[in-house]
């Protein structure tokens, strides 16, 4: 089990863009996040006229380190810690360290 998921809210806390909040849109390999709206590039394209593809310069999401980022607690309003814990009925959930709440319901 991850840490972070796919469409959890986290909070970038290193970088260019730290103290931004934003959705991960995806995990790469457990040990990058691309979040929606933070570390935007620029990707320069080239025109390819046998597939009608103007060329322009296009604004997309790059990957993020995973431990650049915290996981919102909306508790507390700032990034928190994760643990794991194991529920009485064998599932095993994330939780917010500071205030012991369960994040996966």
């Amino acid at each position: 089990m991850r840490r972070i998921k796919k469409g959890d809210e986290v909070v970038v806390i290193a970088g260019k863009d730290k103290g931004r909040r934003g959705h991960v849109l995806r995990v790469i390999e457990n040990e990058r996040v691309v979040v929606e709206g933070v570390n935007i590039i620029k990707r320069h394209t080239k025109p390819n006229p046998g597939r009608n593809v103007d060329g322009s310069i296009v604004e997309r999401e790059a990957a993020l380190h995973i431990s650049n980022v915290m996981l919102y607690n909306p508790t507390t309003h700032k990034g928190d810690r994760v643990g794991f814990r194991t529920l009485e009925n064998g599932r095993k959930v994330r939780y917010f360290k500071s205030n012991d709440e369960v994040v996966d319901v």
